[in-house]
């Protein structure tokens, strides 16, 4: 027999038990994946994620290509970068914090920084704006 229980389903004589909880580096990788395709608009199999040690906080490096317009369109008409949330550098310079922050708020991991590497381009009609 069981024995009671209380609303909740537990028994009165059941004590919590202590542990601890580890998030795995895949399970680390694939949240900063995420999370730096959504703020960039890029899919998450374009970024590259890794982290490193920085006197104990970890430092999280990307590499991935950012959308841009077709140069004929920015020819004609140059304020269609603006649609697209700037210059490249521009765009990840403002992305840096917003991933920090983000994968920081998921994870519960402590970042000091997030460098990122554009090692491409892919050109698309449009883009979000940051």
């Amino acid at each position: 027999m069981a024995g009671p229980r209380d609303a909740e389903g537990a028994r009165p004589d059941a004590r919590p038990r202590e542990g601890h909880n580890r998030i795995t580096t895949q399970a680390l990788t694939s949240t900063a994946r995420a999370a730096t395709a959504e703020v960039l608009g890029v899919a998450p199999a374009q970024v590259k994620a890794s982290f490193t040690d920085d006197a104990g906080l970890l430092a999280l490096q990307l590499a991935l290509p950012l959308p841009v317009p077709a140069l004929t369109r920015v020819a004609e008409d140059p304020s269609v970068v603006d649609s697209f949330g700037g210059p490249l550098w521009s765009r990840a310079d403002a992305a840096r914090g917003q991933i920090l922050d983000r994968v920081q708020h998921l994870t519960g991991a402590r970042l000091s920084r997030v460098d990122i590497r554009i090692i491409g381009s892919t050109v698309t009609r449009g883009a979000r704006v940051l």
